[in-house]
């Protein structure tokens, strides 16, 4: 695969994209971009918070949104010289195939939400609350917090195993990734991996799980059965997000930089060999990455040029480029 850089605002490709949505969390303008990759069409739905994370439950009924009321300034979201806050964030739902973003319910979580997933059923979701260690378990058909488990120190990115039975947790400020079993909702280890490790992806067979170490220009890679680290590997600069094809070929690896000197590659790295073999360019500030079921296409937010980046790995290229709101972070596939 060669690196690649789009430079048309609509699919290249279009008849061979899956027929889905791809959702953008802006924090920067409290908002949510869908784009629908049939028509190449973006809309973009104001939220009142300002979300760092969105997701689709496992079951395709919620379009999951979390991030604090927009009258309050948290900077990076990445605990860079960030200290705890109090504020209160929101878990918002809204029905994952509706463009029209009615929304369902927002439930009050901890302090300062981050990311957030679901079980494997889709009945409870998992919000990790930076702001207080922590992460909440909210109960998605009553809407509220039934609840919470203490993690390391500044949770941010986690990612459910795909046997479903555990939770990786990302704490940035202490270096490590917490274990949360899953049926017992608690914390049955804590795994030392590095600097300021921001998000994790595990492999399709969930026998290792990808660490990104922002602060190491480096992914850590777990041994899921030992756990422990049994390598780390170097890509970009200020890698955020860590994201697995479907089909387990690769891990993608989105590297930001920072506001001045921003990064826009993306690192593929080979699960047989665990080595990097291909790099993409995409916008400035590579930040959030989703994967369609296939593992053929990889969507990119980049947080500094307010876009979103559809990457062919089949075709090896960036095959578009769409605007979104401002400061892209997470991004989320749903498939029609």
């Amino acid at each position: 695969m060669a690196a690649g850089l789009a430079l048309s605002t609509t699919p290249t490709l279009a008849a061979a994209l899956p027929a889905g949505d791809v959702i953008t969390a802006n924090e920067h303008d409290a908002s949510l971009t869908r784009l629908n990759l049939t028509s190449g069409e973006t809309t973009t739905l104001s939220i009142g918070i300002s979300p760092h994370n969105v997701q689709v439950s496992a079951s395709g009924r919620y379009l999951m949104a979390v991030g604090e009321p927009v009258s309050n300034d948290h900077g990076d979201g990445h605990g860079g010289g960030h200290a705890h806050g109090d504020a209160i964030g929101e878990l918002k739902l809204y029905p994952a195939n509706d463009p029209a973003g009615v929304l369902v319910a927002s439930i009050e979580v901890g302090s300062h939400p981050a990311h957030v997933v679901s079980d494997q059923e889709g009945r409870f979701a998992f919000v990790t609350n930076a702001g207080g260690d922590s992460v909440s378990v909210v109960d998605l058909e009553a809407w509220e917090i039934v609840t919470t488990i203490a993690t390391g120190e500044y949770p941010h990115g986690l990612r459910l195993s795909p046997d479903g039975q555990e939770l990786y947790v990302a704490n940035v400020l202490d270096g490590s990734v917490s274990v949360i079993d899953v049926p017992a909702r608690e914390e049955v280890a804590r795994l030392p991996v590095g600097q300021a490790p921001v998000q994790v992806g595990f492999t399709p067979d969930g026998g290792r799980a990808f660490v990104s170490l922002r602060d190491e220009n480096r992914v850590a890679v777990i041994d899921t059965s030992s756990r422990e680290v049994i390598k780390r590997i170097e890509v970009g600069r200020l890698p955020i997000q860590v994201h697995a094809t479907a089909d387990g070929r690769y891990m993608l690896v989105a590297n930001e930089g920072s506001e001045a000197e921003p990064d826009n590659r993306v690192s593929v790295i080979n699960l047989d060999s665990l080595e990097v073999v291909a790099t993409y360019e995409v916008g400035a500030g590579a930040h959030g990455i989703s994967v369609d079921d296939t593992g053929r296409f990889a969507f990119i937010t980049s947080l500094y040029d307010d876009s979103l980046s559809v990457i062919d790995l089949e075709a090896g290229a960036v095959i578009s480029r769409h605007v979104t709101g401002q400061g892209p972070n997470g991004v989320t596939w749903v498939a029609n």
